[in-house]
């Protein structure tokens, strides 16, 4: 019995060591996202192509915030984003998992809108189990960071049945031609990328069951 009541003791007092550390990691406030450049629209579509060549250079935290707010930022008062959702449902995920990025240490983040800040799920480099997991595309490691878009598909379904799942692949298509161009006027480089094995993904970046993802994009300096 005693033994039952000190094992039972060991085991609250490791969940609760565990639930605090959790509770302490702090969010990394993201710089505020600009909203004028000096590239127009018309240019960035114009240069953009899909690159899977980077050099050695990191990318900066302000790469990261513009990105984030590119792809899924809040840009209304009344909470609407940066791209279109089916009735203003918001399936999507947006997860960073950064290698090299100046004041961001190495690990998997998710993105929170509406606060413009970074929860750290996972400590650690990630990036070669990313690759991995995508089928050895080589790109997926050697980029500074990759940026993981991912559909919670029940936002949708729950209105639109299975049609939701169409309306949530449009918005991932939304949200990737939007880090596509802000890449570009960043002077960046990315692609989407779709095949890797959805299951190594979520498992290599403990995503949650329900987070299914629907495309990578590496990002990084063009070579």
């Amino acid at each position: 019995m005693r033994m039952s009541l000190l094992c039972a003791f060991s085991v609250s007092l490791a969940v609760s060591y565990v639930a605090s550390s959790m509770e302490s990691e702090q969010p990394i406030q993201l710089p505020e996202a600009e909203f004028a450049g000096e590239m127009s629209i018309e240019e960035a579509i114009g240069k953009r192509r899909s690159v899977r060549e980077y050099s050695r250079d990191s990318l900066t935290l302000d790469d990261v915030s513009q990105l984030s707010w590119a792809a899924q930022g809040i840009t209304s008062k009344r909470g609407y984003r940066s791209a279109p959702s089916a009735g203003g449902l918001y399936p999507l995920e947006l997860y960073i998992v950064a290698g090299e990025v100046d004041g961001l240490s190495p690990g998997v983040y998710r993105y929170r809108q509406t606060e413009h800040d970074l929860i750290l799920l996972a400590s650690g480099d990630r990036r070669s189990q990313l690759a991995t997991a995508a089928l050895g595309q080589s790109w997926v490691r050697r980029a500074p960071a990759v940026l993981v878009i991912a559909s919670v598909y029940e936002r949708t379904t729950r209105k639109y049945g299975q049609r939701g799942r169409r309306y949530a692949h449009m918005e991932a298509g939304h949200a990737a031609q939007n880090i596509y161009l802000q890449a570009t006027a960043r002077g960046l480089g990315t692609v989407m990328v779709g095949a890797f094995d959805d299951s190594e993904v979520q498992r290599a970046l403990r995503l949650p069951a329900d987070h299914e993802p629907l495309g990578l994009m590496p990002v990084g300096h063009k070579r």
